[in-house]
């Protein structure tokens, strides 16, 4: 890894500098996280402290992001949690943490595309039908006592279809068009908060958290749809669960760590990125939380119809008014910006599917390039029913908490994985070494490892099934066509170097 990231240091130009690199991780953060998740962890577990919330989930990704910085650092190449295990812990470590990536990058685009639908319709004034916008999975009961059954999300299927043909063309987005896009992301964030703080309603901040004994809240069919009898419902503990459900707006944070080996100088630029891009973001999240729980009461983004999922644009439209317009704004720009991150979630799976298909953990297929484009195309191929599936059946939340739960098992074994490192081969050269790593690593691996637990019993349970069916296809498949593994076969062994010297 350390020869490959020298041969890279040579042929690639190192133009990205720390203001660079805090903008690329602005424009990966700011997405479906901020604008659907904020809803959806105040109506389910935090109410009104929901701003409480990012900042226990912003100090996680601060211990994870100072141990990416080391890794970014100590191999300045494109690579990613699943290259770091590789080196620290061993072919088993990574094909987990490869296999938990999926759950952050594929649902991840999943769930950002359930949002892209649901941003569509409210843009286009709900004409389209529920049925067609909505997973089978999910149903409500109109004022006139219809039950209205989803049937599969049409929409989400659409954009995900569009960005994979893109993506297989091999067409780049400027570097312009991607500064214009994290522009308009952090502009209308800040439009928001600026118009959004004369409408707040001091009433609705009190009071700040979830009591307990709040009653459950159920639909015009008496089917209970949001419970807060459990202890990550209410009080601290839903600020807690609040947090392991924002968290999935923190996502994107780690992709600043493959823009290693364009930056001019990691040691000090890869760290300013990581923690840079994360503080603005958090502080943006907080003031964002704060104005959207007082313009609207949290009670209200527990209805999945009046405003869970186009929380924002429901805010303004309902208790903003003459501020329609903005409204429209908002979701033309949230529309543009989940584009491009689904695009890169999208691009970002298909390369880790490519390097696994290297190393010979995956099937050869994955890592075969389209003989014009030059990209993995089959893979994208393979992504696209994946991705599109979730999409099309299971519900934005589910996919949003899973791509947690894949992104924070990640986090946990990056921050294992640095002190692991320090301890096994402490004369590697860290050009950036991660400050007090013993306590940096291990509160990493604690509050990532609580926001886990913070989860709820159904994403808990589908997640262990997803990890047992990837270790499964590891010892069946994967372990006995390892590249590393045969390589080691032919290695010459200590009695065939005693024979020779003999």
């Amino acid at each position: 890894m350390l020869a490959q990231a020298a041969d890279n240091e040579k042929g690639l130009k190192r133009t990205l500098g720390a203001g660079n690199l805090v903008a690329l991780g602005i424009g990966a953060i700011i997405g479906a996280g901020l604008f659907v998740r904020t809803a959806a962890a105040a109506g389910q577990a935090a109410g009104p402290a929901v701003t409480l919330s990012f900042v226990i989930a912003a100090i996680g990704c601060a211990f994870a992001g100072l141990c990416y910085a080391e890794f970014a650092a100590m191999i300045p190449i494109a690579g990613s949690a699943y290259a770091y295990s590789y080196v620290t812990m061993g072919e088993l470590i990574a094909w987990i943490i490869g296999w938990a990536l999926i759950m952050e990058y594929a649902l991840g685009a999943a769930t950002v595309s359930i949002a892209w639908s649901e941003y569509l319709n409210t843009l286009l004034g709900g004409a389209i039908p529920y049925e067609w916008s909505h997973s089978p999975f999910e149903s409500f009961t109109d004022s006139a006592g219809v039950l209205h059954q989803g049937i599969l999300n049409a929409p989400a299927l659409i954009i995900l279809l569009l960005l994979t043909l893109l993506l297989i063309k091999g067409t780049q987005e400027s570097a312009m068009v991607n500064a214009v896009i994290v522009f308009i992301k952090v502009a209308i964030v800040l439009v928001f908060i600026a118009v959004g703080w004369q409408f707040i309603n001091p009433a609705n901040h009190t009071p700040y958290m979830i009591p307990e004994g709040t009653a459950p809240f159920t639909d015009s069919a008496g089917k209970v749809i949001a419970d807060y009898s459990g202890v990550f419902k209410h009080g601290w503990g839903g600020v807690l669960g609040g947090a392991a459900i924002v968290f999935f707006a923190f996502i994107g944070f780690d992709a600043v760590s493959t823009a290693a080996q364009e930056a001019k100088n990691p040691a000090r630029d890869m760290p300013i990125g990581i923690l840079g891009s994360l503080a603005v973001c958090t502080i943006l999240y907080i003031l964002f939380g704060h104005v959207l729980t007082g313009v609207s009461p949290w009670q209200d983004f527990v209805d999945p119809v009046k405003g869970r999922e186009a929380s924002v644009a429901y805010a303004i439209s309902t208790y903003m008014p003459g501020y329609g317009w903005l409204a429209t704004a908002v979701t033309i720009a949230i529309l543009a910006g989940f584009s491009s991150v689904i695009l890169v979630m999208l691009m970002g799976q298909s390369r880790i599917f490519y390097t696994m298909s290297n190393d010979g953990l995956i099937p050869k297929a994955f890592g075969d390039l389209h003989p014009k484009y030059k990209t993995p195309y089959k893979a994208n191929w393979i992504l696209f029913v994946f991705v599109g599936a979730f999409a099309a059946f299971v519900p934005g939340h589910v996919a949003g908490d899973l791509t947690s739960f894949g992104t924070l098992f990640a986090f946990v074994l990056v921050s294992a994985g640095v002190w692991l490192l320090r301890k096994k081969e402490p004369e590697i050269k860290r050009p950036f070494r991660t400050p007090a790593v013993g306590f940096v690593s291990t509160m990493g691996v604690l509050v990532c490892t609580g926001m886990i637990i913070a989860l709820d019993r159904q994403t808990l349970t589908v997640a262990f099934v997803w990890m047992i069916i990837g270790l499964i296809i590891y010892f069946a498949y994967s372990r006995k066509r390892s590249k590393l593994r045969n390589f080691a076969d032919v290695l010459p062994t200590a009695d065939d170097f005693e024979k020779r010297s003999l």
